[in-house]
């Protein structure tokens, strides 16, 4: 539905001869039915790139379309659903105000704003917020606003950008069911986060970006035999025997408890754990201390 074809995005700095390449050479495409989650480091280029799937930019070099047009026809023709990292919305409006004029804007007949509206504010839980202005708000309560209005649309492609930033632990967590209801087979649902845990709980699959560059899709297949995983070991007591079973094992600095950081392939990891249970030490847990995803971000991006 949404296909990047070797897309780049130079700026020139008002007071600089310099040029910036914000995006350089991405390609992907984005199938209905998915859920693409973008991460990558501050100043990769994710807010550029939402901006040229939104149809705000235009790529210097490549190809950006939607169904097959660029993103300003199909922005006219059929909408779509943008949730941005700042929500900006007059303060002087109502909660409810705000929602009845997007409703209106996002092409909601008439007679169905005010059920639309109504439906939105109970599923986001701001109901005794309806008649506040909006400067009232606290920022959680602003992002669910914000999340309300993207609601709103019936459109074909969702664009989130950081949609968990300033919620708390509860509707961050209601968010996953959001995401969801948001889910159907003719539908495209884009997701740009710092949070790589959500984005591994939500995402089909998660474009790594890196300095303007496409570094690695990571998808929700399961680990690949021979992949380095990072896990931490914790003991009821300290015993030798732990580094000849874990060579690489580390010792957690600042860790009350006795534990260890390992890391090795899966099946070195299941080894190493039989050897010393063998030996009769005793484990209080052994768990992911990075995911997979956090892995292969650290990967994408040069970090050990």
């Amino acid at each position: 539905m949404i296909r990047f074809a070797d897309v780049s995005k130079t700026y020139r700095p008002l007071l600089s001869r310099r040029e910036v390449r914000a995006v350089d050479g991405f390609s992907l495409e984005v199938a209905a039915g998915e859920v693409l989650g973008i991460a990558g480091p501050n100043g990769a280029g994710k807010s550029t790139l939402l901006s040229l799937a939104l149809g705000f930019l235009r790529p210097t070099a490549g190809q950006v379309m939607i169904d097959g047009v660029t993103p300003a026809a199909f922005v006219r023709r059929n909408g779509i659903a943008y949730l941005s990292e700042l929500v900006t919305i007059p303060p002087w409006w109502t909660v409810r105000g705000a929602l009845r004029r997007y409703a209106t804007l996002t092409g909601v007949p008439g007679p169905a704003v005010a059920e639309r509206v109504e439906a939105v504010i109970d599923r986001l839980g701001i109901d005794e917020h309806r008649r506040k202005q909006v400067k009232q708000l606290s920022k959680g309560n602003l992002q669910r606003l914000g999340l309300a209005q993207t609601l709103l649309s019936d459109s074909p492609v969702v664009i989130l950008d950081e949609p968990t930033h300033g919620l708390d632990p509860l509707w961050t967590q209601r968010f996953r069911d959001i995401v969801g209801e948001l889910r159907r087979p003719d539908r495209a649902v884009v997701i740009a986060s710092h949070n790589l845990d959500e984005l591994e709980r939500l995402a089909d699959r998660v474009a790594i970006l890196d300095r303007g560059r496409l570094t690695r899709v990571a998808d929700g297949s399961a680990e690949e035999d021979g992949a380095v995983a990072h896990y931490r070991l914790i003991l009821v007591a300290d015993r030798e025997g732990i580094q000849a079973a874990f060579p690489r094992a580390v010792r957690a600095l600042g860790d009350r408890q006795v534990s260890y950081d390992v890391h090795g392939s899966l099946a070195e990891l299941n080894e190493g754990l039989a050897r010393i249970l063998g030996s009769g030490v005793q484990v209080r847990a052994f768990f992911p201390a990075r995911s997979r995803l956090e892995a292969a971000f650290r990967e994408a991006v040069g970090e050990p």
